[in-house]
């Protein structure tokens, strides 16, 4: 069986992912914890459920998603896996920290890119990288045919979609990846958000403001 877990972490409220399976693989996505409380509330979860992290993977690169990377680094050993795009703000992630006023370890650079159409297995469980940009250059969103399951990170919220009045952000490439790459997915979908609650393609489509036209 595959299992998500989800933490409401740092300032900017941001949902860090958890996903393993009966036998303890695990992959955690967009680390968040960005203190020693928020570290030590994952590092429990992980002990307790006796789950083995074998990647640190990223929906995309915006400080409040990767906070715990040095964490995830120090304490397991992972680097991170994300688009090549969003290096950018692995690079300026101490000035974003200063922009944001929030205390910020540097992120380990990745050595591994992850880029569209690339499939990533859990066991027997496969995640297809679907390359969702426009609130990031590099957005991913992770999708678990099998289970119905979408990470979407920031590009699809219930009842809204992802900012794009921030740097390197494109609204017409966010609508775009939107309506081409997540809405053709089924209704039953349910998409796991960067920040709130989860909620379906089919919720989507039929109620969020942004994209009834």
């Amino acid at each position: 069986m595959l299992h998500l877990k989800s933490f409401c972490f740092n300032p900017f409220q941001q949902n860090t992912y958890l996903v393993y399976n009966d036998e303890g693989m695990a992959f955690i996505i967009d680390p968040g914890n960005s203190n020693a409380s928020e570290n030590q509330i994952l590092k429990n979860f992980v002990e307790e459920k006796k789950l083995t992290l074998s990647r640190l993977l990223l929906t995309h690169a915006h400080i409040d998603h990767v906070l715990g990377n040095r964490f995830i680094f120090d304490t397991y050993g992972l680097l991170p896996e994300m688009h090549e795009a969003d290096l950018f703000f692995i690079q300026r992630m101490p000035e974003s920290a200063a922009m944001y006023g929030v205390k910020a370890e540097a992120s380990p650079f990745p050595q591994k890119y992850l880029n569209d159409g690339d499939t990533i297995l859990l066991g027997t469980y496969a995640f297809e990288c679907i390359f969702t940009p426009g609130h990031s250059p590099g957005s991913i969103s992770f999708y678990n045919s099998e289970n119905k399951l979408l990470i979407a990170g920031d590009v699809l919220f219930q009842g809204s979609i992802g900012r794009t009045d921030l740097p390197l952000a494109s609204h017409d490439t966010l609508m775009s990846s939107i309506h081409e790459r997540l809405l053709v997915l089924d209704d039953a979908v349910k998409v796991y958000s960067g920040h709130g609650p989860s909620t379906t393609i089919g919720r989507e489509r039929q109620n969020n403001p942004f994209l009834i036209s």
